[in-house]
C-alpha cells in the first residue's frame, strides 16, 4: 500500500535495558505489540559486533540488530495494520520462520526491544511516532530478574550469561541515559503505563469524528 495512505495508528516506542520489564509492561498495558527482539541478525551474519577484548558477540549493540526491517514492519502496521515478522530463536540466534502479525486499527500499539531509542528519530521523522517510554529500575534487581529469564529460557550458556549480566549491571546507567539521550523517556512502570494509557486516549480522540466528539462532550 502506498507509503502517502493517512496514518492512523501510531507506535509508542518501550525501551530499556535487558531485563527491566518491558515485555511484562507491555502485555499488562493490554495494547497489541511487536517484539523488536524478532529482528536480531543471525549467528553467521558478518556485520555482527563483538565485545571488546572478548569473542563473545555483543548482542546488546545495534549492530546485532536489523533497524531498517524494524521500522518497514513499523511503518506497515501504523498503515495497514499488518505485516510479516521473522521468528526468532535467542537460542541458536537464527530466524527460524516468519509469521503474519495483525493489531487491527489500533490508536496505539507498543513496539518493544532494547534498541527501540534507536529508531526514535527515525519514527518521528516518518510521523509514526506516538510516545517514546525507557523503563528504569535498580540495576541489581534488573540483574536478577534477566539473569532469572535467560537461565529459564535457556537462552545461551550459562558463563555467557553472567558475564553478560555482570557488564550490563554494571553499564545500566549508562545504557538509560544512552537511550534518553536519544529521545526515550525515562520512567518507572507507574508511569510508564500512565503514558500509555494517555497516549491511546488522545490518539482515539483524534481519530474521532468532530459530530461524534460533539456528542460525546
Amino acid at each position: 500500500m502506498s507509503s502517502s495512505q493517512p496514518i492512523q495508528t501510531r507506535v509508542v516506542l518501550l525501551t530499556g535495558p535487558s531485563g527491566s520489564g518491558k515485555s511484562s509492561l507491555a502485555a499488562r498495558s493490554g495494547l497489541p505489540v511487536l517484539r523488536l527482539d524478532d529482528f536480531y541478525k543471525e549467528a553467521d551474519d558478518p556485520t555482527l559486533p563483538q565485545v571488546s577484548g572478548s569473542a563473545d558477540i555483543d548482542w546488546d549493540s545495534p549492530e546485532s540488530w536489523d533497524a531498517d526491517a524494524a521500522v518497514t514492519a513499523i511503518g506497515e502496521l501504523c498503515r495497514t495494520g499488518r505485516t510479516t515478522v521473522p521468528v526468532y530463536d535467542i537460542a541458536t540466534s537464527a530466524r527460524v520462520g516468519a509469521e503474519t502479525l495483525g493489531i487491527g486499527r489500533p490508536a496505539v500499539f507498543i513496539a518493544e526491544g532494547i534498541f527501540a531509542a534507536d529508531i526514535v528519530r527515525r519514527c518521528a521523522d516518518l510521523g509514526l511516532l506516538a510516545d517514546a517510554l525507557c523503563l528504569r529500575g535498580r540495576p541489581s534487581t534488573t540483574f536478577r530478574r534477566r539473569l532469572l529469564r535467560d537461565l529459564r529460557e535457556g537462552r545461551k550458556s550459562v558463563p555467557f550469561l553472567l558475564r553478560r549480566g555482570w557488564r550490563l549491571m554494571r553499564a545500566e546507567r549508562g545504557i538509560v541515559a544512552r537511550q534518553s539521550g536519544l529521545g526515550a523517556y525515562a520512567c518507572d512502570k507507574p508511569e510508564a503505563l500512565s503514558r500509555l494509557a494517555a497516549a491511546a486516549g488522545s490518539r482515539a480522540a483524534a481519530r474521532q469524528p468532530l459530530a461524534g466528539r460533539a456528542l460525546s462532550e
